[in-house]
This record gives C-alpha cells, structure tokens and sequence, in this order.
C-alpha cells in the first residue's frame, strides 16, 4: 500500500464507500432527527417513512452500531482491541436490517412500494460491497499499520 493511503496514526484511512454505508445504516436515526429538527411536520415525515412502528423501532435499534461507530471512528487508534470487532458487528447489523426488509417485502400484502425495493437494492449493494471489498476489510485489521 502507498503511504499517503495512512493517516497520522499510522492506520489506513477509511474508504469514502465506507462512511455511505455508514449513513445507509443509521438512516432511521437521521431520519428521527430530521424529524425533531422540523417539528410541526416530524410526526408526517415519520409516518411517510415508517407506517408501521415496529419497523421504526427495529430501525432505531439495528441503527445503534453505526452511530457507535461513527463515533468511534476518529478514536479508532486508541481502540486497538475493539476496532476489529466493529466490523463484524457492522456486517451482522446488515444482514438483519436486509432479512427484516425481505421479511416486511414478503408480508405485504400489496406490493412493495418503490421506497422499500431501493432500499432493499442499496443494503444488498453494501452488504456487498462490505464483504468483498480487501481495502475495507484492511482498515479493520489492527497488523495493517504503518509503524
């Protein structure tokens, strides 16, 4: 690897796929605040987004990981230990977020409206992308440093 691909810390910088899928994941929670930031229309724009509210819910919780790890991320050199955990943590969360989605698919009782099959496409892009991808599982290896 080229040395302008590490940070300061001798790590190599996170791909730009990397913090999209990061978004893709935590997309309840942005929706939630989105939704407290506009306060006459939250309740609508949620509604819109998650008729059901369980769905909601298992959005907030399958959400967690991401957020915890978008917070991590800047301190990922001080974490040497939990760093590689993260991404077996973030793939488990995408493969329940896309069997609940195929789930939800395969309920409806009408079609599945346009909204949930995009979805669906984008969390099987990531969820491709996060297991074939060398450079990203590179960035979770703590014996890929830059000494």
């Amino acid at each position: 690897m080229n040395p302008d691909e590490y940070n300061s810390h001798g790590m190599l910088r996170l791909p730009l796929w990397f913090w999209a899928i990061l978004v893709l994941q935590a997309r309840t929670w942005l929706l939630f605040i989105m939704a407290g930031a506009s306060r006459q229309q939250g309740n609508g724009l949620l509604t819109l987004f998650y008729p059901d509210r369980h769905s909601f819910w298992y959005g907030i919780f399958l959400g967690i990981p991401p957020v915890l790890i978008f917070l991590l991320c800047g301190r990922r050199h001080l974490l040497p230990k939990i760093w590689p955990m993260s991404y077996w943590l973030l793939l488990a969360g995408m493969f329940a977020t896309f069997a609940l989605q195929g789930v939800g698919m395969w309920q409806s009782m009408e079609e599945p409206n346009l909204l949930d099959f995009s979805l669906a496409l984008l969390d099987a892009g990531a969820l491709a992308y996060w297991l074939m991808s060398r450079r990203l599982r590179a960035c979770f290896d703590e014996e890929r440093r830059l000494v």
